[in-house]
């Protein structure tokens, strides 16, 4: 006796393991045949059991992959596709429930009330199916299955605020990628599901979510139709979708066979609403928590028992009403849609007018409508599928190559690669389909790489766009507490795991500016833990790195090549300033004390290097006295004084004070006292930069460019007080002097008598490089005063025959006997003469006699051409009042008579005379008296 078929109801929440119970009881026959309702899940299904049982023994069978063995014992399907008449011992159709879908319904009701195994049929789905499946199906029994976690409803909560491991559901496109978009910026990244993608795209963006490159899963309501996923929390952007003819709300068991995908196995899940959805009504969430919904009432259906005589009652049987009550009669689908509008061409009609050829429209027409360009656009398609069909008996390969070919390319966006991939769907289905190409399997493996082409270009293009892979990289990697690999080029660029991330200049990393937001904490967080080691590294070998390595800049800076790694701070004493290292806290304080410390020891050498002769002045205790003080003086102003800031204390130095400084390399000077190795470029460069610490400048003024002996003084009040005598020069007008050279200058003049004037000579103009107007600004500069004038320029040869002097002075000796030596001897060669004005004119122009004029010329004219050339000169003279003495009629007399007050004093009061046996006391001047040069002058015209 056969033993009898058992029909079970498996009926539950989701994450009951309805189907993973199937799949065992279906391995424990013989031969099976389970239904999915998403290719998807049938393709996640049929390798589940490949692994089990391996490849030779499983089909799989969609509308559009077909893999069917020799050895084929189970049959892995889309409802669609589930073969009819096998005789299989198992048979098992997952998500009964939707025998209510208002699209697909028809087609799971069919499968509920017609398949059946030879020893038992499962139907999986939810409980709102129970009254109707005991009311449908006799001697069905049902087996409850309690969900393994708890559910929660959170409520709203913005998506910057998600948690990590949630999917976010969209019922668009639009919406979908906008919400990748928002968790890109703020998360780093987020995969992309959605019923429309292929196996292989879907497959490649959930191994991102999986495998931890992203926490972010954005989906359409296609996650819920048993995609297994590690998901803690789901959370909807919409409460309503478009159901294909109108927008509406979804229903609570709708909603709850979504949210249901949170907390898989024994973990715990959660789910609640972000964006712009409303707040669950209380009653609803508890409903989805509870597991209570509605029972379902009524299933679409569809007549199956199809009359092949004609079209007329092939579209007659489509449209027959149920008899029974829990049954109503589905909407149009689209291959009854397409029939109509094949049936209206009189040409398709024609062709259809037996059976067979009734069957083959009706095949035709059931062909998918995966573009969605328009119904009238599907139908013309079809039409010429048939004709072909119908004619030919196969689809002619040209017209289907050009088809291919036309699809066959992976440039283009999203939106491109989508529309190509919807295109490439229509022609997989049209090559599984049983004799209608040539060959099926090129076409079955043609159409099949298009699409896996067009899959990883799609791919790509959904990661580029949703997915920072550094950032996601990194967070993978955090995660996992794994140590990372920094790497840090030449140029100082730093890579994370092979992802760049910023640059490391010296000791602080400078992150991508390109981060942002989750995406910047994330990049920093992960580039610091991963340079910890470059740090001691690279702190090792600074410290060991010479001097040469290592340089200030103008600012205060402290260089390491070209990385910044510190900055100078004043000390305590302006010739100790204090290095600050420029190190990240993450380095830790090891490598700080190490920076800094090495960059106290370079500047403090190179102070002691470039001020040498100033610390010797410091150390030398042979110093006392007045020379002491001074030598302080010359140490706290960096080896440059102004004399007339200091004209009392270098009046009261004597000799030896004064000998004793020299040694050190102490210049008297005129006008400045200083040091010349210090106005070299380097100590120059320095005593800037500790000059303006010690000053507490915001912005260090330049060093001027060396070698050069003036440069341009600038706005007086904009640079700061003894600038230019920090920078070894002296501001005179628009033009500042170095003071080495105005000394040079200051030896020139004091040979001149500066009370009567005197002109610029060619070596003061050399040796400042200034032309004449330049000069006489730098003179006024000085003290001078520079007196314009004008005369007629006087020629070198004109001089001399006007000089008196020349004229009769005697020829000197020996002058006969170079005139004798010019006249050679009589039969030598003769000596050329130098030719005289005259002989120098042209032979065609005759010699004008003595006093007379060429004709035609007047005397004016003559006089005319013969203009004198006019040249400009100054004449300076002394133009300030020394100091330290008063001007000669505000002193007082010596002697016993006194003049009349306010009467200058005369020749005849020089008042009662004094003798003395000694010698009578000359006035003496100081030669590095700044006015040494104006008192000469006023001596000598006394």
């Amino acid at each position: 006796m056969a033993e009898q078929s058992r029909i079970l109801a498996v009926l539950g929440p989701t994450n009951t393991g309805k189907t993973h119970y199937a799949i065992e009881r279906m391995l424990g026959y013989p031969t099976g045949v389970i239904g999915l309702p998403l290719r998807l899940l049938a393709r996640e299904v049929y390798d589940k059991i490949v692994a089990i049982r391996g490849p030779s023994v499983v089909a799989l069978v969609t509308g559009e992959e077909r893999i069917v063995p020799e050895r084929t014992k189970y049959w892995v399907c889309t409802v669609e596709a589930m073969p009819e008449g096998m005789g299989a011992d198992f048979v098992a159709v997952d998500e009964i429930q939707l025998c209510a879908d208002p699209e697909r319904g028809h087609v799971f009701t069919d499968r509920l009330l017609k398949m059946r195994g030879l020893r038992e049929t499962q139907f999986l789905g939810a409980q709102t199916m129970r009254p109707t499946i005991a009311a449908l199906v006799p001697g069905v029994v049902f087996l409850g299955r309690e969900r393994m976690s708890q559910l929660t409803y959170v409520g709203p909560r913005k998506i910057s605020k998600m948690p990590a491991r949630s999917a976010i559901v969209g019922f668009s496109v639009d919406n979908v990628y906008a919400i990748a978009e928002l968790l890109r910026r703020q998360k780093g990244g987020a995969a992309v599901v959605m019923g429309a993608l292929s196996p292989r795209t879907r497959n490649a963006q959930v191994d991102l979510y999986q495998n931890g490159d992203v926490d972010y899963l954005v989906a359409t309501d296609a996650i819920g139709m048993g995609l297994n996923l590690d998901i803690n929390h789901v959370a909807f952007s919409s409460l309503t979708k478009f159901d294909g003819l109108r927008m509406r709300q979804l229903a609570p068991n709708e909603l709850a066979q979504i949210a249901g995908r949170a907390g898989r196995g024994m973990s715990h899940g959660t789910f609640g609403v972000t964006g712009e959805a409303p707040d669950l009504p209380d009653e609803v969430a508890r409903a989805i928590m509870d597991h209570r919904f509605t029972p379902i009432r009524k299933l679409e259906w569809r007549n199956s028992d199809l009359a092949f005589g004609s079209v007329d009652g092939l579209i007659g049987a489509l449209e027959a009403r149920p008899q029974h009550e829990l049954l109503s009669r589905g909407r149009e689908a689209d291959d009854l849609r397409a029939l109509r509008a094949l049936s209206e061409q009189a040409e398709i009609r024609a062709r259809a007018g037996d059976g067979p050829s009734v069957r083959l429209l009706w095949d035709v027409c059931r062909v998918p409508d995966f573009r969605g360009i328009s119904p009238a656009e599907h139908a013309g398609l079809l039409g010429v599928i048939y004709n072909d069909l119908h004619e030919k008996g196969r689809i002619s390969e040209d017209w289907l190559a050009r088809q291919v070919r036309r699809i066959d390319r992976t440039d283009g966006d999203i939106d491109t690669l989508s529309t190509r991939l919807a295109y490439i769907r229509t022609w997989t289905y049209v090559a599984q389909r049983k004799g209608w190409v040539e060959d099926e399997n090129h076409w079955r493996g043609a159409t099949r790489a298009v699409e896996d082409r067009l899959s990883d270009a799609l791919h790509e293009r959904l990661t580029q766009r949703f997915v920072d892979r550094r950032t996601s990289v990194l967070l993978r990697r955090l995660k996992q507490k794994e140590a990372m690999v920094a790497e840090v080029n030449e140029s100082g660029e730093v890579t994370v795991e092979g992802e760049f991330v910023g640059r490391l200049e010296g000791f602080r990393f400078i992150q991508d500016k390109g981060a942002a937001g989750q995406e910047a904490k994330t990049v920093a967080q992960a580039s610091l833990q991963a340079l910890a080691p470059h740090f001691h590294l690279k702190a090792d070998r600074f410290y060991n790195a010479p001097d040469t390595e290592i340089d200030f800049t103008e600012q205060g800076g402290l260089m390491w090549g070209t990385d910044a790694v510190g900055k100078l701070t004043a000390g305590a004493d302006p010739l100790k300033p204090q290095a600050v290292a420029f190190v990240d806290d993450e380095a830790g304080a090891d490598v700080a004390a190490k920076v800094q410390r090495r960059l106290q020891h370079f500047i403090d050498r190179k102070i002691a290097t470039l001020f040498e002769p100033l610390l010797n002045i410091q150390r030398d205790e042979t110093l006392t006295g007045q020379a002491r003080g001074f030598g302080f003086r010359m140490v706290e102003n960096f080896g440059i004084i102004p004399r007339g800031d200091v004209a009392d204390e270098v009046k009261a130095l004597d000799q030896d004070a004064r000998g004793a400084l020299r040694k050190h390399g102490v210049r008297f000077g005129q006008f400045t006292v200083f040091m010349p190795l210090l106005l070299k470029p380097a100590p120059t460069r320095l005593r800037l930069v500790l000059w303006s610490l010690a000053n507490g400048l915001e912005e260090f003024p330049e060093a001027p460019p060396p070698g050069l002996v003036t440069v341009p003084a600038g706005d007086a009040g904009a640079a700061p007080r003894s600038y230019h005598a920090m920078s070894g020069y002296r501001a005179a007008g628009e033009r500042a002097i170095r003071i080495d050279m105005l000394e040079r200058l200051a030896d020139m003049l004091r040979t001149e008598d500066s009370r009567a004037g005197f002109e610029a000579k060619a070596d003061m103009l050399s040796i400042t490089g200034m032309t004449l107007e330049q000069f006489a600004d730098l003179m006024q500069g000085l003290g001078y005063r520079a007196e314009r004038g004008e005369r007629e320029k006087v020629k070198p040869v004109d001089k001399a025959m006007a000089d008196p002097a020349a004229k009769e002075a005697p020829a000197p000796e020996g002058a006969a006997d170079t005139v004798a030596e010019a006249i050679p001897d009589e039969g030598s060669a003769p000596v050329a003469a130098e030719p005289s004005d005259a002989a120098k004119v042209p032979a065609d122009i005759p010699a004008e006699s003595e006093g007379e004029l060429p004709p035609g010329t007047t005397p004016d004219a003559a006089e005319s051409d013969s203009a004198p050339e006019i040249e400009v000169f100054y004449t300076f003279s002394w133009a300030q009042k020394p100091r330290g003495k008063r001007p000669q009629q505000d002193r007082k007399p010596r002697g016993k008579g006194k003049p009349a007050k306010g009467k200058p004093r005369g020749p005849q009061d020089k008042g009662a005379k004094s003798y003395s046996s000694k010698p009578q006391k000359k006035d003496r001047i100081d030669p590095d008296n700044p006015f040494a040069a104006a008192l000469m002058g006023l001596k000598d015209k006394s």
